[in-house]
């Protein structure tokens, strides 16, 4: 049997980096729990201070299809290589390899302009990726 999952990124700003994981993967921020109009009525109605309101924020497949991406807050910034990344995929096999590189490369433009970081671009036999960064430093690829 299969389970669902969420991915969660530490974070020193959790609402940056919620919106640009939105921004990355297509996806929007979470809609709070039915019932209230906005995250802040749910936090008045079951008491978290206002200090504590930045602790947690998420993003979710509009199409309830990927899994949710929940951004916790963390006292320490990110010190070494993640251990686990994303891989987010603009391309698809039927491409040629030029205009495969012209969209990955298209794609890290756009998410430069958001915040992200370029890393190293790969073109191999097993495949073309360029790795980056979020605005955290957090890597993922563009394949």
């Amino acid at each position: 049997m299969s389970r669902s999952f969420q991915v969660t990124f530490d974070a020193l700003d959790t609402a940056a980096l919620a919106a640009f994981w939105g921004e990355a993967l297509g996806y929007v921020l979470q809609p709070p729990p039915d019932g209230f109009e906005s995250w802040e009525a749910f936090a008045d109605a079951v008491g978290i201070p206002e200090e504590d309101r930045d602790q947690l924020a998420s993003v979710v497949d509009p199409d309830g299809d990927g899994p949710r991406i929940l951004i916790q807050k963390v006292p320490e910034p990110k010190t070494a290589k993640n251990r686990c990344h994303l891989d987010i995929v603009v391309t698809d096999r039927s491409m040629e390899s030029a205009e495969r590189k012209a969209a990955i490369e298209a794609e890290a433009e756009r998410l430069v302009a958001l915040g992200a970081t370029r890393g190293e671009s790969f073109d191999e036999a097993i495949g073309t990726w360029t790795v980056m960064h979020d605005p955290e430093g957090n890597e993922f690829c563009l394949h």
